[in-house]
């Protein structure tokens, strides 16, 4: 049944709705800011109506198939059953087949998986994690919009944040090695905008 749940959770996260989406609105997202097929792309190339349903979407095909998991009795097993399918829904969008191994962020459905397992309670403290980095980061910015190398950072710095909430609350270990593999996978897929914004903080930092 591992092997079942982790295969449905791969292919409901390998689904690229919001790339299929802008498809719908003769819009190529590949061409769209920084090519990633994802919902915020979505947003910006065909407006808020697709953008919010590409956001659903995303968050749903992590949330629904994990959710069955976790609420089938003879499931993942329980315990550490749990890691390699909710992992697997993240690693499907990230590596979709449907996009030649190359996917998106797995933000919305990074959301929607840790919805199924904590209750919503991890997704809103990483949601509130976010919002405060986000308003610190505009502050140091004077108000003005962060850069999306910013933006990034801060998805995996409030990832790695979200370790602390996971811990004070008791979460089991297998709930913890999974936000690990999901902290890494999140890196990797902000790798290059992480890259950019710690080079020019430190090339600012050298100019002084």
């Amino acid at each position: 049944m591992l092997l079942l749940w982790t295969a449905i959770c791969f292919l409901s996260g390998s689904f690229m709705f919001s790339y299929w989406l802008g498809l719908a609105a003769n819009r190529n997202l590949k061409e769209v800011g920084d090519g990633n097929p994802g919902a915020l792309n979505l947003w910006k190339a065909a407006g808020y109506t697709y953008g919010l349903t590409g956001i659903a979407l995303d968050f749903l095909k992590g949330y629904v198939p994990v959710l069955l998991m976790c609420q089938t009795e003879t499931g993942a097993g329980g315990g550490y059953g749990l890691v390699l399918p909710a992992a697997a829904a993240v690693i499907g969008h990230a590596f979709s087949p449907f996009m030649g191994w190359r996917g998106g962020k797995a933000i919305a459905v990074t959301f929607g998986v840790w919805s199924a397992l904590t209750g919503f309670a991890a997704t809103l403290a990483y949601a509130i994690i976010l919002g405060v980095l986000l308003a610190v980061a505009r502050g140091a910015n004077k108000g003005k919009p962060t850069s999306s190398e910013a933006d990034g950072f801060q998805v995996v710095l409030g990832m790695l944040l979200l370790s602390i909430f996971l811990i004070v609350r008791g979460y089991t270990p297998a709930i913890l090695l999974f936000w690990l593999v999901n902290l890494l996978l999140l890196a990797f897929t902000h790798r290059h905008e992480i890259a950019r914004f710690l080079s020019r903080r430190f090339a600012k930092k050298g100019a002084r």
